[in-house]
């Protein structure tokens, strides 16, 4: 895998994508490390390695909430790795599945923070269709190999997502959760966007997640924005 981020003109992969995201990435398919990528992941599959999500899941949260659509973005770190948990949107798990960890307190954060009532799932998918973009840095993962395709070429496409999205929209909220996600502060321009920051939910940080009260005030800078503010109620 070539550590180049490659602006060598070539051929554009076809990517099954939301048109709106087809368009505003469309210079990143034609690029080498996205080729690379593509071809990584076709290899892992093909000596039989279990990838998370599948396939037709990679990309939900770009084909669940459309480019003028996003109104938040929430950015976790790679996939769960475990059989039946990953569907393509950041911390949320099917319905039917364990609630993990980190998603138990970001429940627990709404609680003190709104009129929440803690919903017996872990689907987000009703986040995602108000427009917050929940989206992982690495789309793929391994089976039982947490970060193991960290360095397969994702990287880049995420960090042109999100400076996308700075450049190209206003008004956005960005909540980053973690050092990890921190770190992606400086592709986002504090000018045009609500930039939240604070500990990861996971219970690894002790509790630090605690008290941000990042959803009111994402609501408060949407309704500010003359936005509709996101319903972060769950239904049972």
């Amino acid at each position: 895998m070539s550590n180049l981020s490659g602006d060598n003109p070539l051929p554009p992969v076809d990517v099954q994508l939301e048109e709106s995201w087809k368009q505003a990435l469309e210079a990143e398919f034609s690029k080498v490390y996205f080729r690379e990528l593509v071809e990584f992941l076709k290899k892992e599959k093909r000596s039989g390695k279990a990838i998370y999500p599948p396939g037709k899941l990679i990309f939900n949260a770009f084909n669940t909430t459309p480019f003028e659509e996003v109104k938040v973005v929430i950015l976790g770190q790679d996939p769960y790795h475990n059989p039946g948990e990953a569907m393509g949107l950041s911390f949320s798990v099917p319905k039917g599945v364990r609630v993990p960890p980190s998603l138990r307190n970001i429940y627990k954060e709404l609680e003190q923070d709104i009129n929440f009532k803690t919903p017996p799932h872990g689907d987000l998918s009703t986040w995602a269709a108000q427009g917050v973009f929940l989206l992982n840095a690495m789309l793929t993962v391994e089976h039982k190999k947490a970060r193991s395709h960290q360095k397969a070429g994702w990287q880049y496409f995420t960090n042109a997502v999100i400076k996308t999205l700075s450049e190209q929209r206003e008004g956005l909220v960005f909540m980053l959760w973690g050092n990890f996600a921190k770190n992606k502060r400086d592709l986002i321009d504090k000018n045009r966007h609500l930039v939240l920051e604070a500990a990861h939910p996971s219970p690894l940080a002790g509790g630090a997640f605690f008290g941000n009260r990042h959803f009111s005030k994402a609501n408060k800078y949407l309704t500010e924005q003359g936005l509709e503010p996101i319903d972060w109620r769950l239904e049972d």
